[in-house]
């Protein structure tokens, strides 16, 4: 834990991870381009393979991108420890921890995990990373009986499309507009159901060592996918807590935008710019959301859009 060691942490640090992978916290300063988010571009590309190795780099200060090419995870570090969210699927789960060690952070460090939506493709890897560091899981409820049992919850449009994950069991629930702190981090929970029943956006400030913060939300995927039996327009109050959870990311401050799938927000495209500032807001993320929604509940009423 970076803060409680200095300056001999630092001298540590320094010998193992480049300097333009450095936090702020500890090494100064850094412009909001960044080589590193750059050659994100460069190795992947858009919906990429889920499990395509992609290296770590630093998106604003203390936070990083440590997932695959086609799976978000990002690890945001703070004095008493570090959070994770997201781990991919069971098999991307070995990157994102060796991606996490390749910045010369121990798993031991990362105290928490917290979950996006809870598909395996983005929960499948956290009992495997649960094991490798020994962190508390918090989850929505729906999402923490999804990480208990394994299975889809049974209101999940897709629901019976998935084989089961490893199981784990979440130190405890949060609701919406709680938070989680862990030392100097504080990350805020925003319910968004619709794509799963417990599906959370997370939002936080990422500060450099001159105060000049920004807000970045994770914001779940958000999609109106379905196995083929279901329709959305059969379950008129999921429709509604859906278009709540809209709003609700409609409405948050919102400088730097990640989703778990990076193709969803541009990831891709904005990293070839060198920074994930702007780009797609996230009131122009949930305006596109409640389109793709109007447009799947036309479709089942036999309306083109």
């Amino acid at each position: 834990m970076f803060a409680k060691l200095l300056p001999a942490s630092l001298i540590a640090v320094s010998a193992c991870v480049p300097v333009d992978q450095i936090p702020e916290s500890i090494g100064g300063e850094r412009d909001l381009h960044s080589s590193g988010i750059v050659r994100f571009s460069d190795e992947c590309e858009k919906w990429d393979d889920w499990d395509k190795p992609a290296k770590p780099f630093q998106i604003r200060a203390n936070t990083y991108y440590v997932g695959t090419c086609g799976i978000a995870a990002i690890l945001v570090m703070g004095d008493e420890g570090h959070i994770l969210l997201d781990t991919g699927t069971r098999e991307g789960a070995e990157v994102v921890l060796a991606n996490i060690q390749s910045l010369g952070i121990e798993p031991s460090d990362i105290k928490l995990m917290l979950h996006s939506h809870e598909h395996f493709d983005h929960v499948g890897g956290f009992a495997f990373m649960a094991d490798a560091t020994g962190a508390d899981i918090v989850a929505s409820k729906p999402g923490a009986a999804v990480l208990f049992s394994g299975q889809d919850h049974p209101r999940d449009p897709q629901y019976g499309l998935h084989d089961p994950m490893e199981t784990v069991v979440p130190a405890r629930h949060i609701a919406n507009g709680e938070s989680e702190v862990l030392g100097n981090l504080t990350l805020t929970a925003f319910e968004t159901p619709g794509h799963t029943p417990g599906a959370l956006a997370w939002q936080w400030e990422s500060c450099p060592l001159d105060d000049d913060c920004d807000t970045i939300v994770y914001a779940d995927s958000m999609s109106p996918i379905s196995r083929d039996d279901y329709k959305f327009s059969d379950h008129p109050d999921y429709v509604a807590a859906y278009r709540a959870g809209i709003a609700r990311l409609k409405a948050l401050d919102c400088d730097i935008l990640l989703t778990p799938h990076p193709s969803h927000s541009r990831m891709i495209e904005r990293a070839a710019t060198g920074t994930f500032v702007g780009g797609v807001t996230c009131a122009e993320y949930a305006d596109g959301k409640s389109r793709d929604l109007d447009a799947r509940l036309a479709r089942e009423s036999g309306i083109d859009q």
